[in-house]
Parts: C-alpha cells; structure tokens; sequence
C-alpha cells in the first residue's frame, strides 16, 4: 500500500461517470461479480428506503440492537463531515487505512469502466461489510429504492419504507404515486416489509407491490400504533403494547420512526432492551441537533442554536410542528438550499415561526441556489428575507440584533456537513 488517501482515491472516483446520478443496476451488478459477490455474504440484512425519516430510523434500529448486544454493519448517505461517516463496521466508523484499501481495491477491479461515485463506493461499502464480522447490516437507501445501489440482496431478514412524499422529481417521477413505485422497489418476495405513515396514492401502490411478491405488510395504523401519552411512547401490536421513553430525537415526526424502529426490532425477536435502546440511544446529526461548542456559538453564546438538514417540503412542515413545541424565544432561521429543490414548498410552513430569514449560498456546492434567490423565494412565502455572505455572518448579525435570539440552520444536508467540519 502507498501513502495514498481515501480522499485522493475518492476524487479518482468523482471521475468515473460523467453524471453524479444515472439510476440503474447493470453496473453494480459488473462490479459486484468481479469483487466476487459480496452482498451474498452480508449478515442479515435491514433495507430502509422512503423520502423522510430512514435515516433517523436506521439510528433507532442500529441503537436497539447495539442495546441488545448485537454487532451492527451500517451503510448511509450523504455524509456530513467526512466520507468515513457513511460506513459503519460492527458498530465503529470504518478506519481510514482500511477504506482506502476496499477503495483501491474497488478502483481496481471496476477497471475504469463507467460507474457513478455512489455505484463504486456502495460497492465498496458491501465489500468492507462482507469482510467484517457482525449480527446485522443497516442499509440505506441513497435515491429511490429499486434502481437503487443497495437494491441488491436477495432476501434481506425485513424491509422498511419510511413515510413517501414529493422529492426528486426529476429522477423518480413527477406524482406521489411514481415515487412510492419506486421505494416499493425494495420490497422483496415473501421478506415482511415494515410500513411507516403514508399518504393513500402511495400506500395503495406499495400495496399492491407487497400483493404481487407475496410480502407481508406490517403497516402503521393497520397492524401497529404509535403514540404519546404524557412524557412516554406508547406503540401497540396484535402482540402486545410497548411503553419506552419519548426518543431523544426532538420532533413529533419521530415517534413514528420509533414505531417503526420497534415493529422492526419486534419482528426480528428482541425485546424492551432493544426498544428502550432506540429510543433512548439513538443519535443522528443534523436532525434538529443542538450546537454546543464551535465558531457560530461563540459568535452568539446566549443563542439557542440548532442545525437540521431537511430539504424537502415534508421536513418543512416537520421542523415547523417542532418549533411550536420550544418554549417562547424568538426564532431566525439561515437558510441555504440546493437548485433542486421545492425550497418554497420547503418554507412555506415555516413563514409563521420565525422574524426573519437569512439567506446564504452553501459553500463549495456547484448547485446552490444563490442566496438572493434563497431570500426571495422566502419573500414569496410572506417570511422577510435578506443575504447574508456566510452563516457566520448571519449568526454576527443575529446576534447583534436579539443576543438571546434562536437560530435555526437549515435547508441542506450539504450546508449542514459545511458547518459540522468545524463544529462537532
């Protein structure tokens, strides 16, 4: 081994395939046969897919289990900070020295065939995980589900489908309907897969894709409840009734990732050590985390700072529904999104819960949307608006304003990544 990096292997990579996404699995499948088909060899496997909350359920799963004694693969993306965070073995961060070997060894055997950077690097990822001894593998999905890279096991032990909303439209379809087509693609004959809340047109299709391949459904308010009762999480079955602690995930929306982490959990036989672990181990950044410590909060060290990375106009609503929880304060929010999305579908259920907007272009992304373009998409939703040049500079000037001030940073995952660098 030389003295090269991930990194530099990884721009290598970037390089590959003239698109960043070109949803298809002939050249996974190529590359899988040449590294001799590791997904074959994965511990059993959890596949998660669906527009909002599989990653916050994936966190819930992987801490039940870990609660429960289990060793626990975990595949996800984007990352935030480092590329490291995207792969976890047996319940750590792969190291650097071995993802730049199952990096290289992927550049190598893909032979400089076209294949797009998410393609090679899931491959490696499956690699590394086949190689790593463990109880269980967490996947998932990048973008969509049946075109999807990690759309390649044959039986996983149970698969999830986190509620389905409008995003993306320009690859997975134009109706709810398309997209739900799409993350249904997940679903595999006779593997029980694990419904979350959904809105008609696209239960109706994941359905019917379950009827088709003859998987069971376990579906939210059909075969499992979930819900608060005072400070605690009531979830109930045709087996019985759990009561755990509320998650230490903040926002309603989250009871309903940990009904579904539960029914998982229920189905694959763990018990209240597990439940009690996913709901009260779980962590996920940049889902309404709480800064503590780096530049923005000692620019504004009376703030109340948080960080959410939700895009679309689901996690709008969301973030909007979480903010009316917060005791009394009043609120800011700087915003930077990306050129693809619905960003005032994103806004508009933001308009009434705070003063003022601050709008910034994300650093180092080639498809922000500019920040005057930001403030007056924010404009058009009734929220008043203005450019700032960084966040940095937005906190300064919030601060000067309302030292005691809330402020949340939201709109991408891309900015929220560029702020954890120098935060966490």
């Amino acid at each position: 081994m030389t003295d090269i990096t991930s990194d530099a292997i990884l721009d290598r990579m970037m390089a590959l395939h003239p698109k960043v996404i070109d949803l298809t699995l002939d050249r996974v499948w190529r590359l899988l046969g040449a590294l001799d088909h590791p997904q074959n060899a994965l511990p059993p496997v959890i596949h998660i897919a669906g527009t909002n909350g599989k990653g916050s359920t994936q966190a819930m799963i992987r801490a039940g289990l870990e609660a429960a004694g289990q060793r626990v693969h975990a595949y996800t993306s984007p990352h935030l900070a480092r590329f490291h965070e995207r792969i976890r073995l047996a319940g750590d961060l792969i190291a650097e020295s071995h993802l730049t070997e199952i990096l290289d060894e992927c550049y190598a055997k893909n032979n400089r065939e076209n294949i797009t950077y998410f393609e090679i690097t899931t491959c490696a990822a499956l690699l590394a995980m086949a190689r790593t001894p463990a109880d269980y593998t967490l996947l998932e999905v990048g973008l969509g589900g049946r075109l999807d890279a990690t759309n390649v096991v044959d039986k996983p032990a149970v698969t999830i489908i986190t509620p389905v909303s409008m995003d993306h439209e320009g690859f997975l379809g134009d109706t709810l309907a398309k997209i739900a087509s799409e993350k249904a693609g997940i679903i595999k004959r006779g593997v029980p897969v694990i419904v979350g809340p959904q809105q008609p047109e696209a239960m109706e299709v994941i359905e019917q894709t379950a009827a088709r391949l003859g998987a069971p459904i376990l579906a939210y308010g059909q075969h499992w409840h979930v819900g608060r009762e005072g400070d605690r999480l009531v979830y109930q079955d045709e087996t019985g009734l759990v009561d755990v602690a509320l998650p230490n995930l903040p926002g309603a929306h989250q009871y309903e990732n940990a009904g579904a982490a539960i029914a998982a959990l229920r189905y694959l036989g763990f018990d209240d050590t597990a439940f009690d672990g996913a709901v009260t181990r779980a962590f996920w950044p940049a889902r309404m985390q709480k800064l503590a410590h780096g530049p923005v909060i000692d620019a504004a060290p009376n703030c109340e700072i948080w960080l959410d990375g939700g895009h679309n106009p689901a996690a709008g609503q969301a973030i909007a529904d979480h903010l009316k929880t917060l005791p009394e304060r009043p609120t800011y929010m700087v915003c930077g999104m990306l050129n693809t999305k619905d960003i005032q579908g994103y806004l508009r259920p933001m308009a009434d819960s705070a003063r003022h907007l601050f709008a910034v272009s994300i650093p180092g992304e080639a498809n922000t949307l500019p920040a005057e373009q930001t403030a007056q998409a924010a404009l058009a939703c009734g929220l008043p608006a203005t450019s700032a040049d960084t966040v940095l500079d937005a906190v300064k000037q919030i601060n000067a304003t309302d030292p005691n001030a809330r402020i949340l940073i939201c709109g991408s995952l891309y900015l929220a990544g560029n702020i954890l660098k120098t935060h966490e």
